[in-house]
């Protein structure tokens, strides 16, 4: 089991967001939270990373109760996080941005540098290196989040809407490196979208109304009823 989370309970203040939720990330497997925007699924990814505490339920990484965790602790144990507003730095160089995904790694790395597989799921990257991340486009930022999350060796990466406000093109571009990342590394992704097209990739999903799970099953049987009611704006 890679990602575990039981009974999950998390408040804000008076207000009860996420509620009882249940789900489970297999290695391997690509897992898609949909639901329309306002439900709790931003909320549930940082509770997973120790952004948030939850109120009650455990969450469960590779086997060991993460709760007590802090965030840098979870990224050490290999969950990468890209978070909805991709937190480019940008004044920093794309090679800086991406160098400063090594942080996430078990053991300090000695010699720092970017293996080629990364240019192999993001070409656009290599020819960028010396620009300033705040200079890239939308989707440029966003391979680059990715390419940084990917650095640290994450055996779970956590993808909060990497299409919203993304070109087309660029979002088939990130849907295939996201599959190319799990066929080629085995790692599992835990991924919030309401782009359809992308949402059918993944190989599990779970649909949330009101910060609770109110559907659940494999892709391939997610129905055009659960569509309309859960993912249809």
């Amino acid at each position: 089991m890679m990602l575990k989370i039981s009974n999950l309970n998390v408040h804000y203040g008076e207000s009860h967001i996420i509620r009882n939720v249940d789900l489970t990330v297999l290695p391997g497997q690509m897992v898609c939270l949909i639901g329309r925007n306002g439900v709790g699924k931003t909320t549930m990814l940082k509770t997973i990373m120790g952004l948030l505490k939850p109120s009650s339920g455990i969450i469960n990484f590779g086997g060991e109760i993460i709760n007590p965790k802090p965030t840098y602790e979870r990224a050490k144990m290999g969950i990468g996080y890209v978070s909805q507003g991709r937190e480019i730095i940008p004044r920093l160089t794309v090679k800086e941005n991406l160098l400063l995904g090594l942080e996430a790694r078990q053991k300090p790395v000695k010699k720092p540098e970017i293996p080629p597989e990364i240019f192999s799921l993001f070409p656009v990257l290599k020819t960028m290196l010396s620009r300033m991340g705040g200079d890239l486009s939308g989707g440029q930022q966003q391979q680059l989040a990715i390419a940084r999350a990917l650095m640290g060796k994450p055996q779970l990466l956590v993808l909060d809407e990497p299409t919203e406000g993304i070109q087309p093109s660029i979002i088939l571009e990130i849907e295939a490196a996201v599959r190319q990342i799990i066929e080629a590394t085995g790692i599992s992704v835990l991924l919030v979208e309401q782009h359809l097209h992308f949402v059918r990739q993944a190989d599990y999903y779970y649909a949330m109304q009101k910060g609770g799970i109110v559907a659940s099953g494999p892709t391939q049987e997610l129905s055009q009823d659960v569509i309309q009611r859960f993912l249809a704006v």
